[in-house]
């Protein structure tokens, strides 16, 4: 990332901070779901990315990231494909496709849930991170939200049996149709 960049770029927890840790750990925990985690080098574009710069892609199974990508945006994308359906996780490729707002919720708050399968990482880190990057939500703030507003973005990843009634992940693929 170039100094001025950086200087517009919120301070986020990124794969580089630790990449010794987070490049094997996050793949572990993708390849739980068939997802394989791809670097990019730090020069390239991450292919698939939907937003662009150093936010997370992608393509198929495979979820794309360098460095500079926020730990948020990886699991951001990871949870996309694990919550959209199977005819839409077949034609893959940059665009997520969820224009379903409780699946974009359901998205969110599964994310919040895996960033505590990550040693070193931790929910109240997510929080931190998703209202430093710019999500936004009726509440003020990613864990007002997750605590107070969440119920039917819960109750779709039940539904979808991506979670567990102790809201703990399955490590499931959706499997319901749109």
């Amino acid at each position: 990332m170039n100094a001025e960049v950086a200087a517009l770029t919120p301070a986020v927890t990124r794969i580089g901070d630790q990449p010794e840790h987070w490049w094997p750990t996050l793949g572990a925990l993708l390849a739980r779901w068939g997802q394989a985690l791809e670097p990019v080098a730090d020069d390239q574009a991450i292919p698939g990315s939907f937003w662009g710069e150093s936010e997370a892609g992608l393509i198929g199974h495979r979820l794309f990231a360098r460095v500079d990508t926020p730990i948020h945006s990886v699991l951001h994308e990871a949870c996309h494909y694990i919550c959209m359906s199977p005819q839409r996780r077949e034609r893959l490729h940059t665009d997520a496709g969820g224009r379903d707002p409780v699946e974009e919720n359901a998205t969110c708050y599964l994310q919040c849930l895996l960033a505590d399968h990550l040693p070193g990482y931790s929910r109240a880190r997510m929080f931190r991170d998703m209202d430093a990057w710019g999500y936004s939500f009726r509440t003020g703030s990613a864990k007002s939200w997750f605590e107070q507003d969440a119920e039917e973005a819960l109750a779709r990843l039940r539904t979808w049996a991506l979670v567990d009634a102790r809201q703990q992940p399955t490590f499931r693929l959706r499997q319901a149709p749109d």
